[in-house]
């Protein structure tokens, strides 16, 4: 006999729910979130929030720490302290997101942020880069997006599917924008260390949220010996054209973050100290102007036109940024194209990938895709770096336009496109009433 996942359950109010309302509910038909599917995605959402809060908080202000401790003063090996959380993360996805299948989303998040606290706990009383470098692989280890996600897509359904990944988009991107302004306040008031505990603090608080906050999937995620083998979730066109998405999407980010930087403070004469001030209003504004495409593109079914656009126009920056234009309002206009872009695709990719999976390996097909996703990361800075360092700053533009395109073509070959909210909801009913 199959056996359920213990935070798939129904049980509790969510059980008593399900068990008296009727399968044809006029639920089905909502085009908007039930408060089930609201506090789900929200209380989510928080965990992504707090968990990336801990690590973009240390992005700006690490490389400058790490010139004052034992070792610090070696450029790989603090490369490698911010590289191997990456690394550790694509090698851990997949087996977190199996587990999640198998034995259910709940107690792989909690293992996992239990070791996400347990290396920022190392990393908080390191003296040298060795031991911040072993910190940040057990940081890594906690690899819980795929797990996350797939909660996520259990606990909506197709119509909100989209809507809930973008409050998890949105959460990312809040907290980023965050983590720009407070990083530096805070290291001037707790150092570097205390950085880290307080990020090992945030794990041990999103443990809470998990345990006390999120609520039950209410219906049952079967796991059993028929389950759908890993090479048929790998090898499914549209789930790779999808996870070949990612993959782009993120190499681009990351190598696109190795340039802008030192090409902010030298062509703009922008310390870093003031780059908040741009990233932060291009951030929040791009969020407010990916919603609009992304709400009418699922209430008419016209999710290829908005996917394919943004595509598009993260490609037209790229090609923009070759000709490395001057001008401070150029460049946040830019950028405020490239982060409205980038949103929609990230809010839509794993979306289309929940949706497209078969329903026993979600937790496997979204394993599939974060490991794609950190290897994109891993791959992007690396290549970035080194295209800069050979042929110099425009070339890294030329590579992610190429990237780019190349993602354009593939995606143009995606067969199955979800259909409008109002149809998706239509056929659930039908089929339930079937």
């Amino acid at each position: 006999m199959p056996s359920v996942p213990p935070d798939s359950a129904p049980h509790g109010a969510a059980a008593e729910a399900a068990s008296s309302k009727p399968r044809s509910s006029p639920e089905h038909d909502d085009p908007r979130m039930t408060k089930l599917e609201r506090r789900s995605s929200v209380s989510l959402a928080s965990i992504f929030a707090l968990r990336m809060f801990g690590l973009f908080l240390i992005l700006p202000v690490f490389a400058v720490y790490a010139r004052g401790i034992p070792g610090g003063d070696d450029a790989a090996l603090v490369g490698l302290a911010l590289g191997i959380y990456g690394l550790t993360q694509a090698l851990l996805q997949l087996p977190f997101g199996m587990a999640s299948d198998r034995w259910g989303r709940k107690p792989v998040i909690v293992a996992g942020l239990l070791l996400f606290a347990l290396g920022s706990f190392v990393a908080a009383v390191a003296s040298g880069i060795v031991v911040t470098i072993i910190g940040r692989a057990l940081q890594g280890a906690g690899a819980i997006s795929a797990a996350v996600t797939a909660f996520v897509a259990d606990s909506t359904r197709d119509s909100q599917r989209t809507k809930a990944m973008a409050m998890v988009g949105g959460s990312i991107g809040f907290t980023f924008a965050l983590s720009l302004v407070g990083a530096p306040l805070l290291y001037q008031r707790i150092g570097m260390g205390g950085i880290f505990a307080f990020t090992g603090v945030l794990a041990i608080v999103a443990i809470l949220v998990v345990v006390f906050v999120v609520p039950p999937v209410p219906r049952a995620v079967i796991a059993d010996a028929s389950r759908t083998p890993l090479r048929d979730v790998v090898r499914e066109p549209d789930l790779l054209r999808l996870n070949f998405g990612i993959f782009s999407l993120h190499a681009v980010q990351m190598a696109m973050f190795v340039v802008l930087p030192t090409w902010l403070a030298d062509r703009a004469g922008i310390p870093v100290s003031e780059h908040w001030k741009i990233y932060l209003p291009v951030v929040v504004l791009s969020f407010l102007l990916m919603l609009p495409p992304l709400f009418w593109s699922e209430r008419r079914g016209r999710l290829r036109v908005v996917f394919l656009a943004s595509i598009a126009m993260v490609l037209v920056v790229q090609l923009a940024l070759v000709a490395q234009p001057s001008g401070l309002p150029t460049f946040a206009l830019l950028l405020l194209v490239f982060f409205a872009g980038f949103n929609v695709l990230e809010a839509s990719l794993p979306s289309m990938i929940s949706r497209l999976a078969p329903v026993d390996a979600k937790g496997t097909a979204l394993g599939v895709y974060n490991t794609t996703q950190s290897f994109g990361l891993f791959f992007g800075g690396a290549i970035g770096g080194w295209v800069q360092q050979v042929w110099g700053r425009p070339a890294v533009f030329v590579a992610c336009a190429v990237l780019m395109a190349l993602w354009l073509v593939v995606a143009s070959g995606h067969r199955r496109w979800p259909r409008s909210a109002r149809a998706a909801a239509r056929a659930a009913s039908a089929s339930e009433a079937a």
